[in-house]
């Protein structure tokens, strides 16, 4: 996960340093992709749950047949994000963003969208590893993809060596490139004469109605509760756009920024999800518990260091954003709204892990109807309905919406950990314990 940090930060380092057209642009444009893809990736990655409870039943011959599940999702989810490009245009008109940031907005949009159906068949391929508990095959993949996609961006970028300068639009390429890359190097690991024999990976290629049915019951409320949470930031971002472009500039820097630190709690997400469902296939609730315990001190510790340095070096860290030619006075507006909401993002940082965290928790048991339920309510009290009533009473201040994001954030992280302590999620059965073959 820190490896896709890298190539989101430097991608959006890169624009800074391009435009600040194209960094204004590039955050709810690449927020919006993420946002249609989120439902989908939400499903696809529920295979890890399945091959995590599978590896602690003792069923590794189920294994290739829920890795299939998640792939054969991937097939329609992929083609229905690549039509998204049609309606960009559209969608980023209502954002109401100045005319040169929209230009771009769509530019960026429709590239990603075309990378939807690689990225999800490198998620779903790479669960065969995370659901085992094997995450350095997925680190060496990711690394390879990070280390071929970073210079890949500046060149494609700024019109390096006999690279075309194609500005955000080489940065959506290199993007594409950087999801495809890994689905080639996951095929060529996952589908071997070794990995057949015991979990059956090529033989188990056909639709499975059962599985299927049951990997839908559980996946779906999981993309569905991530959609709704990006929604609400995707959101929170479009609105800002409409009170300024310094503010809008600001705000992406920020976001830019604070990917520094959510990146990586979304792996260890992965990880309590995989553990609690390793635990839960063995119907090992005691080891559950003590697995998202564990997890969360990791994501505190981590998450401390980071909003420490989110309130010490604000400037250092907004600055790497300063587009290039520009004089001091030039992005300085932006700097000092920006120095603001890095104390913001320095709160947000430790109520988000906690959120996040639990929320892994939840999932890895199957408790994925009240994390569903829960997002949805949170997002529309906390955020929708306060920033679209700050925005129609001409309340254009910046700190209104933050302040709206923080509270959404703590609603989260309380309703998560009441439902962790109470437990219900205790007796929910993901895979038939009783199933043979």
């Amino acid at each position: 996960m820190l490896s896709s940090t890298v190539m989101t930060f430097t991608d959006r380092m890169f624009l800074g340093g391009y435009s600040l057209h194209a960094l204004s642009a590039s955050v709810p444009a690449s927020i919006a992709a993420f946002l249609f893809m989120c439902f989908f990736m939400g499903v696809v990655e529920y295979a890890g749950v399945f091959v995590a409870q599978y590896t602690g039943a003792g069923q590794p011959h189920k294994v290739g047949r829920a890795i299939w599940q998640g792939l054969w999702f991937c097939v329609p989810a992929g083609l229905i994000l690549a039509g998204m490009w049609f309606l960009a245009e559209p969608l980023f008109v209502l954002g109401d963003h100045p005319p040169e940031v929209m230009r771009l907005e769509v530019i960026y949009f429709r590239i990603l969208s075309l990378g939807g159906l690689p990225f999800l068949l490198g998620l779903g391929l790479s669960c065969f590893f995370s659901g085992r508990g094997l995450t350095k095959p997925i680190m060496v993949v990711t690394m390879i993809g990070t280390i071929i996609n970073v210079p890949l961006d500046y060149c494609l970028i700024y019109g390096i060596g006999p690279f075309p300068e194609l500005g955000i639009a080489g940065a959506g390429i290199a993007t594409v490139i950087g999801y495809t890359l890994p689905v080639l190097m996951y095929a060529r690991l996952v589908f071997t004469a070794e990995n057949e024999r015991t979990y059956r990976v090529r033989s188990a290629w056909r639709l499975d109605r059962d599985l299927f049915s049951r990997f839908m019951r559980f996946g779906l409320p999981g993309g569905v509760e991530f959609f709704l949470d990006i929604f609400a930031i995707s959101f929170f971002v479009f609105m800002i756009g409409r009170f300024g472009e310094v503010e809008l500039a600001s705000t992406s820097a920020v976001f830019s920024i604070y990917n520094l630190a959510f990146m990586p709690i979304i792996g260890l997400n992965i990880a309590a999800s995989i553990m609690v469902g390793q635990a839960m296939g063995d119907r090992n609730v005691a080891q559950a518990s003590y697995a998202t315990q564990s997890v969360f001190h990791l994501a505190m510790a981590y998450m401390a260091v980071m909003a420490v340095l989110f309130v010490v070096f604000p400037e250092f860290l907004l600055n790497l954003f300063r587009t290039r030619g520009e004089g001091p006075s030039d992005f300085s507006a932006v700097v000092d709204m920006g120095v603001v909401l890095m104390r913001y993002a320095a709160a947000f940082t430790l109520l988000d892990a906690v959120a996040i965290i639990y929320v892994g928790g939840l999932k890895g048991a199957g408790d994925t109807r009240f994390i569903m339920v829960v997002i949805g309510v949170a997002s529309a009290v906390c955020m929708i309905g306060p920033i679209l009533a700050l925005y129609m009473l001409g309340a254009r201040n910046i700190h209104g919406p933050w302040i709206c994001l923080l509270a959404y954030v703590v609603f989260l992280a309380t309703a998560f950990i009441v439902r962790f302590k109470k437990g219900p999620w205790q007796r929910i059965e993901v895979i038939d314990h009783k199933a043979a073959g």
